[in-house]
Protein backbone atom coordinates (compact mmCIF):
# COMPACT_ATOMS: atom_id res chain seq x y z
CA UNK A 1 0.00 0.00 0.00
CA UNK A 2 1.20 3.26 -0.78
CA UNK A 3 1.47 6.65 1.11
CA UNK A 4 2.24 9.95 -0.08
CA UNK A 5 5.30 12.18 1.64
CA UNK A 6 5.07 15.54 1.27
CA UNK A 7 7.03 18.71 3.55
CA UNK A 8 5.87 22.61 4.42
CA UNK A 9 8.03 25.54 3.11
CA UNK A 10 8.11 26.69 6.87
CA UNK A 11 11.59 24.85 7.10
CA UNK A 12 13.00 27.31 4.98
CA UNK A 13 10.61 30.24 5.25
CA UNK A 14 8.60 31.54 8.27
CA UNK A 15 5.08 33.56 6.77
CA UNK A 16 4.46 35.03 10.47
CA UNK A 17 8.32 35.75 10.55
CA UNK A 18 9.67 37.14 7.52
CA UNK A 19 13.14 37.74 9.38
CA UNK A 20 13.41 34.02 9.45
CA UNK A 21 14.38 32.65 5.89
CA UNK A 22 12.27 35.88 4.71
CA UNK A 23 15.24 36.48 1.50
CA UNK A 24 14.93 32.46 0.87
CA UNK A 25 13.52 32.01 -3.22
CA UNK A 26 10.69 29.96 -3.44
CA UNK A 27 12.56 27.98 -5.85
CA UNK A 28 15.23 26.75 -3.36
CA UNK A 29 12.14 25.40 -1.45
CA UNK A 30 11.17 23.36 -4.20
CA UNK A 31 14.33 22.67 -5.37
CA UNK A 32 15.30 21.25 -1.71
CA UNK A 33 11.65 19.36 -1.38
CA UNK A 34 12.54 17.47 -4.81
CA UNK A 35 15.88 16.59 -4.08
CA UNK A 36 15.11 14.96 -0.79
CA UNK A 37 12.54 12.61 -2.14
CA UNK A 38 9.52 14.27 -1.26
CA UNK A 39 6.83 14.38 -4.33
CA UNK A 40 4.39 17.04 -2.24
CA UNK A 41 4.96 20.55 -0.73
CA UNK A 42 2.39 22.65 1.10
CA UNK A 43 0.90 25.88 0.19
CA UNK A 44 3.23 28.74 2.08
CA UNK A 45 3.06 32.61 1.83
CA UNK A 46 6.18 32.17 -0.76
CA UNK A 47 4.31 31.15 -3.37
CA UNK A 48 2.72 33.65 -5.38
CA UNK A 49 -1.13 33.78 -5.82
CA UNK A 50 -1.34 32.98 -8.99
CA UNK A 51 -1.96 29.65 -10.08
CA UNK A 52 -0.48 29.37 -13.13
CA UNK A 53 2.73 30.33 -11.93
CA UNK A 54 2.33 27.84 -8.85
CA UNK A 55 1.80 25.07 -11.63
CA UNK A 56 4.67 26.03 -13.59
CA UNK A 57 6.94 25.59 -10.62
CA UNK A 58 5.24 22.88 -8.88
CA UNK A 59 5.62 20.46 -12.54
CA UNK A 60 9.58 22.24 -12.60
CA UNK A 61 10.17 20.32 -9.70
CA UNK A 62 8.26 17.23 -9.94
CA UNK A 63 5.70 18.27 -6.91
CA UNK A 64 2.30 18.21 -6.05
CA UNK A 65 -0.28 20.77 -4.05
CA UNK A 66 -1.69 18.76 -0.83
CA UNK A 67 -3.10 21.64 0.72
CA UNK A 68 -2.68 24.88 2.39
CA UNK A 69 -2.75 26.59 5.71
CA UNK A 70 -6.59 29.01 6.00
CA UNK A 71 -6.09 31.08 9.41
CA UNK A 72 -10.07 31.01 10.31
CA UNK A 73 -11.60 33.70 12.21
CA UNK A 74 -14.77 31.36 12.55
CA UNK A 75 -15.28 32.29 16.39
CA UNK A 76 -16.04 35.65 15.87
CA UNK A 77 -17.70 35.06 12.14
CA UNK A 78 -20.81 33.78 10.80
CA UNK A 79 -20.86 30.64 8.36
CA UNK A 80 -21.42 32.76 5.75
CA UNK A 81 -19.06 35.35 6.72
CA UNK A 82 -16.07 32.79 6.67
CA UNK A 83 -17.54 30.94 3.40
CA UNK A 84 -17.53 34.40 1.95
CA UNK A 85 -14.33 35.09 3.26
CA UNK A 86 -12.03 31.80 2.08
CA UNK A 87 -13.43 32.15 -1.21
CA UNK A 88 -10.27 33.01 -2.81
CA UNK A 89 -8.00 30.25 -0.83
CA UNK A 90 -10.97 27.36 -1.86
CA UNK A 91 -10.70 28.51 -5.17
CA UNK A 92 -7.01 28.73 -5.47
CA UNK A 93 -6.49 25.23 -3.93
CA UNK A 94 -9.16 23.24 -6.31
CA UNK A 95 -7.32 24.74 -9.16
CA UNK A 96 -4.10 23.88 -8.24
CA UNK A 97 -5.80 20.44 -7.73
CA UNK A 98 -4.93 20.03 -4.18
CA UNK A 99 -6.78 17.27 -1.51
CA UNK A 100 -7.56 18.92 1.31
CA UNK A 101 -8.71 22.47 3.05
CA UNK A 102 -6.16 23.20 5.64
CA UNK A 103 -8.28 24.78 8.06
CA UNK A 104 -7.10 26.62 11.65
CA UNK A 105 -9.26 29.30 13.91
CA UNK A 106 -6.80 32.00 14.70
CA UNK A 107 -9.42 34.21 16.39
CA UNK A 108 -7.34 35.93 19.27
CA UNK A 109 -4.53 32.97 18.99
CA UNK A 110 -1.58 33.81 20.73
CA UNK A 111 0.73 31.70 18.56
CA UNK A 112 2.48 35.00 16.98
CA UNK A 113 2.78 37.10 20.29
CA UNK A 114 5.84 36.51 22.10
CA UNK A 115 4.72 38.15 25.21
CA UNK A 116 1.73 35.90 25.91
CA UNK A 117 2.37 32.91 27.31
CA UNK A 118 1.23 29.07 26.51
CA UNK A 119 -1.23 29.22 29.26
CA UNK A 120 -2.77 32.74 28.03
CA UNK A 121 -4.03 30.72 25.32
CA UNK A 122 -7.67 31.20 24.15
CA UNK A 123 -10.34 28.96 25.20
CA UNK A 124 -14.23 28.17 23.89
CA UNK A 125 -16.73 29.40 26.67
CA UNK A 126 -19.28 26.00 27.41
CA UNK A 127 -21.84 27.99 26.22
CA UNK A 128 -20.15 28.83 22.55
CA UNK A 129 -19.80 25.19 21.88
CA UNK A 130 -22.95 24.39 20.18
CA UNK A 131 -22.96 27.12 17.94
CA UNK A 132 -18.95 26.92 17.38
CA UNK A 133 -19.75 23.59 16.18
CA UNK A 134 -22.81 24.23 14.03
CA UNK A 135 -20.78 26.63 11.65
CA UNK A 136 -18.18 24.38 11.44
CA UNK A 137 -20.68 21.79 10.28
CA UNK A 138 -21.96 24.48 7.81
CA UNK A 139 -18.47 25.00 6.58
CA UNK A 140 -17.58 21.63 6.08
CA UNK A 141 -20.89 20.37 4.35
CA UNK A 142 -20.31 22.83 2.34
CA UNK A 143 -16.59 22.47 1.33
CA UNK A 144 -17.66 18.57 0.76
CA UNK A 145 -19.39 19.62 -2.15
CA UNK A 146 -16.66 21.63 -3.26
CA UNK A 147 -14.77 18.56 -3.37
CA UNK A 148 -12.25 20.15 -0.96
CA UNK A 149 -12.86 18.25 2.57
CA UNK A 150 -11.85 20.37 5.29
CA UNK A 151 -8.91 18.97 7.81
CA UNK A 152 -9.19 21.31 10.43
CA UNK A 153 -5.87 22.07 12.43
CA UNK A 154 -5.72 21.77 16.23
CA UNK A 155 -2.88 23.67 17.11
CA UNK A 156 -1.05 25.41 20.22
CA UNK A 157 -1.91 29.07 21.17
CA UNK A 158 -5.42 28.45 19.71
CA UNK A 159 -9.14 27.46 20.52
CA UNK A 160 -8.76 23.67 19.23
CA UNK A 161 -5.78 23.10 21.37
CA UNK A 162 -5.90 20.09 24.24
CA UNK A 163 -7.08 16.67 24.17
CA UNK A 164 -9.94 18.02 25.66
CA UNK A 165 -10.57 20.60 22.92
CA UNK A 166 -10.18 17.64 20.34
CA UNK A 167 -12.25 15.17 22.01
CA UNK A 168 -15.29 17.83 22.26
CA UNK A 169 -14.65 19.33 19.11
CA UNK A 170 -15.24 15.81 17.50
CA UNK A 171 -17.88 14.39 19.20
CA UNK A 172 -20.10 17.78 18.33
CA UNK A 173 -19.37 17.91 14.75
CA UNK A 174 -20.53 15.62 11.68
CA UNK A 175 -18.90 12.99 9.51
CA UNK A 176 -17.84 15.74 6.93
CA UNK A 177 -15.65 17.43 9.10
CA UNK A 178 -12.02 15.46 9.31
CA UNK A 179 -9.36 16.40 11.88
CA UNK A 180 -5.82 17.09 10.55
CA UNK A 181 -3.66 15.51 12.95
CA UNK A 182 -0.17 16.53 14.28
CA UNK A 183 1.68 14.89 16.44
CA UNK A 184 4.10 18.04 17.60
CA UNK A 185 1.43 19.93 18.58
CA UNK A 186 -0.64 17.49 20.50
CA UNK A 187 2.95 16.46 22.48
CA UNK A 188 3.29 19.96 23.25
CA UNK A 189 -0.77 20.00 24.17
CA UNK A 190 -0.04 17.29 26.86
CA UNK A 191 -1.90 15.39 25.02
CA UNK A 192 -2.40 11.36 24.52
CA UNK A 193 -1.37 11.38 20.64
CA UNK A 194 -1.29 7.76 20.06
CA UNK A 195 -4.85 7.69 21.57
CA UNK A 196 -5.86 10.74 19.36
CA UNK A 197 -5.25 8.78 16.24
CA UNK A 198 -6.41 5.79 17.38
CA UNK A 199 -9.91 7.18 18.35
CA UNK A 200 -10.05 9.21 15.54
CA UNK A 201 -8.46 7.79 12.36
CA UNK A 202 -11.97 7.37 10.16
CA UNK A 203 -11.81 11.20 10.43
CA UNK A 204 -8.05 11.95 9.65
CA UNK A 205 -7.46 13.31 6.35
CA UNK A 206 -4.20 14.69 6.55
CA UNK A 207 -1.02 13.98 9.25
CA UNK A 208 1.67 16.51 10.06
CA UNK A 209 4.69 15.10 10.96
CA UNK A 210 7.21 16.98 13.40
CA UNK A 211 9.29 15.97 16.63
CA UNK A 212 9.83 17.33 20.03
CA UNK A 213 12.93 18.38 21.71
CA UNK A 214 12.42 17.00 25.41
CA UNK A 215 14.58 19.14 26.99
CA UNK A 216 12.98 22.48 25.37
CA UNK A 217 9.38 21.16 25.49
CA UNK A 218 9.68 20.93 29.95
CA UNK A 219 11.53 24.00 29.50
CA UNK A 220 8.52 25.64 27.58
CA UNK A 221 6.23 24.38 30.14
CA UNK A 222 8.02 24.63 33.31
CA UNK A 223 8.57 28.60 32.62
CA UNK A 224 5.13 28.91 30.45
CA UNK A 225 7.03 30.80 27.54
CA UNK A 226 5.64 31.98 24.54
CA UNK A 227 4.60 29.57 21.73
CA UNK A 228 6.81 32.01 19.28
CA UNK A 229 10.01 31.56 22.14
CA UNK A 230 9.32 28.33 22.43
CA UNK A 231 9.72 27.23 18.73
CA UNK A 232 12.66 30.08 18.15
CA UNK A 233 14.46 27.86 21.24
CA UNK A 234 14.05 24.62 19.10
CA UNK A 235 11.26 22.97 20.70
CA UNK A 236 10.14 21.52 16.86
CA UNK A 237 12.40 19.04 14.59
CA UNK A 238 11.62 17.16 12.00
CA UNK A 239 10.67 13.61 12.67
CA UNK A 240 14.00 11.34 13.87
CA UNK A 241 15.34 14.11 15.93
CA UNK A 242 13.08 14.51 18.74
CA UNK A 243 11.96 12.32 21.42
CA UNK A 244 8.68 10.63 19.61
CA UNK A 245 9.02 7.47 18.20
CA UNK A 246 6.99 7.11 15.15
CA UNK A 247 6.11 3.19 14.36
CA UNK A 248 3.12 2.67 16.70
CA UNK A 249 1.66 5.95 15.12
CA UNK A 250 2.34 4.78 11.35
CA UNK A 251 1.30 0.89 12.09
CA UNK A 252 -2.13 2.36 13.29
CA UNK A 253 -2.16 4.49 9.81
CA UNK A 254 -1.42 1.45 7.63
CA UNK A 255 -3.96 -0.78 9.85
CA UNK A 256 -6.48 1.88 9.45
CA UNK A 257 -5.79 1.79 5.01
CA UNK A 258 -4.38 4.99 5.66
CA UNK A 259 -3.33 6.37 2.31
CA UNK A 260 -3.03 9.89 2.50
CA UNK A 261 -0.53 12.78 2.76
CA UNK A 262 2.36 12.93 5.29
CA UNK A 263 3.91 15.86 5.59
CA UNK A 264 6.83 17.18 7.78
CA UNK A 265 6.25 19.95 9.08
CA UNK A 266 8.56 21.74 11.49
CA UNK A 267 9.15 25.20 11.57
CA UNK A 268 12.15 25.98 13.12
CA UNK A 269 14.95 28.79 12.68
CA UNK A 270 16.53 28.08 9.07
CA UNK A 271 19.93 29.39 10.22
CA UNK A 272 20.34 27.00 13.07
CA UNK A 273 18.73 23.91 11.09
CA UNK A 274 19.84 24.00 7.73
CA UNK A 275 16.65 23.04 5.70
CA UNK A 276 17.91 20.67 3.21
CA UNK A 277 19.96 19.04 5.87
CA UNK A 278 16.79 18.14 8.24
CA UNK A 279 14.69 17.58 5.05
CA UNK A 280 16.43 14.71 3.91
CA UNK A 281 17.26 14.02 7.52
CA UNK A 282 13.06 13.85 8.05
CA UNK A 283 12.34 12.23 4.88
CA UNK A 284 15.03 9.53 5.81
CA UNK A 285 13.83 8.64 8.82
CA UNK A 286 10.07 8.34 8.02
CA UNK A 287 10.75 6.53 4.60
CA UNK A 288 12.21 3.91 7.23
CA UNK A 289 9.47 3.75 9.35
CA UNK A 290 6.74 3.73 6.62
CA UNK A 291 8.73 0.50 5.18
CA UNK A 292 9.27 -1.05 8.31
CA UNK A 293 5.31 -0.43 8.42
CA UNK A 294 3.89 -2.18 5.36
CA UNK A 295 3.81 1.02 3.62
CA UNK A 296 5.95 1.93 0.05
CA UNK A 297 6.01 5.69 -1.18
Amino acid sequence: MKIKLGIAPIAWSNDDMPELGGDTPIEKCLDDANASGFTGIELGGKFPRNPGIIKFLLEKFTLKMPGGWYGSLLRQRTAKEEWIALQDHLNLLKLLNADVFVFADVSGSIQGDETKALSERPKLEKEEWNSYSSKINELSNRLMDEGMPISYHEHMGTIIQSEEDVDRFMESTNDNTFLLYDTGHLMFAEADYQRVLKNYISRINHVHCKDIRKDIFFNSLKNDLSFRNSFLKGVFTVPGDGCIDYNPLIKILYESNYKEWLIIEAEQDPKKANPLEYAKKGYNYLYEVIKNNGYSV
